[in-house]
Formats: structure tokens, sequence, C-alpha cells
């Protein structure tokens, strides 16, 4: 699976049935938790589990990435997991209670696997920008909410919004791609998921995680650009390409709309969402020595 992950669905190890279900329920990405979802007692079933499913399955660039949620590396089960996984063909881990930039060293070192920071506690939040540059294998940041939630003794989601537009700030100034929103834990509640999500949508994120595969479908539906909006994207580079070629970098296009620079790099990001291809642009016209005013 290429471009931008809208759906990652979480999976328990310990039930390797469900595990491949999950595989074929069309999401974009699918997360075999050895954490949260998975009792004292099957935590060894679920590691298990998961090695194997990462060395049976074949190679399938139009299936779903394959990851995992370990436990927490510094409590009971943590190391274990991280010795199971290191080397496998996982496309990488989210790592729970994300809250120590050298233990984000330690442990994208020991695995060698791109790493997902989940943070779930006050700690984390604050130290957001250092968990996001600590290590060239941090590949992405996201919240924990229901025990960022109890952390910070906020009553409802919506006590959750500044965390959320933050987690969004510490990614994109790392040079991170855009975060993945936490869970809708409501499974029945389908128009309830929709308008969350289409607020996290607006907030900056660019996919969710999921519990069910009931929940992929309306997800996908937020998080995929409509087909006006992937002709408008369109519209706006061919503007941009045409005024390259005059020499220009800002322009009106044909329906009346400024098109500069910023303009472009929005475009660019509608279409990656919708797995579009773009037009390549002519480069700019150069500068006159010592640039312009």
């Amino acid at each position: 699976m290429t471009g931008v992950l809208r759906s990652w669905l979480y999976v328990p190890g310990h039930r390797a049935d469900r595990v491949a279900k999950a595989l074929a329920a069309g999401a974009d990405a699918v997360v075999i938790d050895l954490e949260d979802a998975v009792p004292p007692e099957q935590k060894a079933a679920a590691r298990d589990n998961a090695v194997r499913v990462a060395a049976d399955r074949p190679a399938d660039p139009a299936g779903p990435q394959l990851w995992v949620r370990v436990n927490d590396p510094a409590g009971p089960w943590g190391e274990a997991d991280l010795d199971a996984v290191s080397g496998t063909a996982l496309h990488g881990l989210r790592l729970p209670r994300s809250e120590d930039p050298q233990l984000v060293r330690e442990v994208a070192d020991r695995t060698g696997l791109p790493l997902q920071l989940l943070l779930e506690t006050a700690t984390g939040l604050a130290r957001a920008v250092d968990l996001a540059a600590a290590h060239p294998g941090v590949a992405g940041l996201g919240l924990g909410e229901a025990d960022l939630a109890a952390d910070l003794r906020v009553p409802s989601a919506a006590g959750l919004a500044w965390a959320r537009g933050w987690v969004v700030v510490a990614a994109r100034s790392a040079g991170l791609p855009s975060p993945v929103q936490s869970v809708f834990t409501d499974v029945a509640d389908l128009a309830g998921l929709r308008a969350s999500s289409e607020q996290g949508r607006d907030a900056g994120f660019v996919g969710r995680s999921v519990l069910h595969p009931r929940q992929i479908p309306a997800v996908h539906e937020v998080y995929t650009p409509t087909a006006e909006q992937v002709e408008a994207a369109q519209a706006v580079l061919r503007a941009a390409a045409q005024a390259r070629t005059r020499g220009e970098v800002a322009v009106l296009d044909a329906a009346g709309r400024f098109v500069d620079p910023a303009v472009v790099a929005r475009a660019r990001v509608v279409l990656d969402l919708a797995r579009e291809p773009g037009p390549a642009l002519p480069a700019p016209p150069e500068q006159p020595a010592g640039g312009t005013r």
C-alpha cells in the first residue's frame, strides 16, 4: 500500500483468526496489538502471532501495511516484544507512552524499524517536539487520547482539541507526516465517527486508527478528497505550469482564483491524499542576482 494511509485497523495479537480477517478487511494498514487489547496471560501468544504473520505474509504492494503496537518498553513485556520484532519485515512499530527521547533512540537503534510515537501522558505531550526529532527512525507522532485524557483529567474529548493541534504542529515542525487521528471508541456510532473524523481532518490529521472494520468506509470517505476537490487541485497545477512557461510564479486562473506557490503546495497535498499524480511543474524562473523586493 502506497500513498497516504487513511485507516489503521487495530487487531488483538492473540487472536490469530482476527488478524487474518483484519488483513483482508480493506484497511490501508493493520496494527497487530500486543498492548491494551491483550490480557497478560496471552502476551507471549500475541507476540508469537505477530512475528509469524510478519514472516509468512507474502509481499503485496497493493495490500495493507503491517505494523505492531508493542508494550511499553519500560514495562514488564516491552523488552520481550522488542527482541521478537527486531529485524522482522514489519513496516514499523507503534510505541506507546512515549516520553523519553533517549528511550526512543534506543528502541529505533535496537529494532531497525520505523517508529510511530504515541503520546499518552502529559509528559509525552510536553516533549512532543523533542520526541519527533529524537531519531531518523521516528516516522510519525500520534495521540493515545483515552490515556491522555485520563492523565490530564479531561472530562470530555472537547478538552483535547488543543492537544490535537499541538501534535500536528510538533509533527510538521520536525518534517514528519501529518499525524493519524486516535480511535473513536463508540464503534456503533458511525455518524459520530464521521463528525469526529471531519474535525480531525480539518485540524490537520490525514487518517485515523479504527477498532472495527465497519469504521473503515466512513474514515476513507472523510479522508479521501472528493472528485471536485481533485479536479480543482489539478486545475491549480495546470494554471501554475502555464504561468511558469511565461516566467511567472503567481497568476489568476481561468476561474479568477489567485494561484501562487502556497496554493500549489496545498493542491499537491490534496492530490497526495487522493493518490492522484499531479503534473510536474517547470522550474521557476531565475531571480536576478540579489533577489527582488
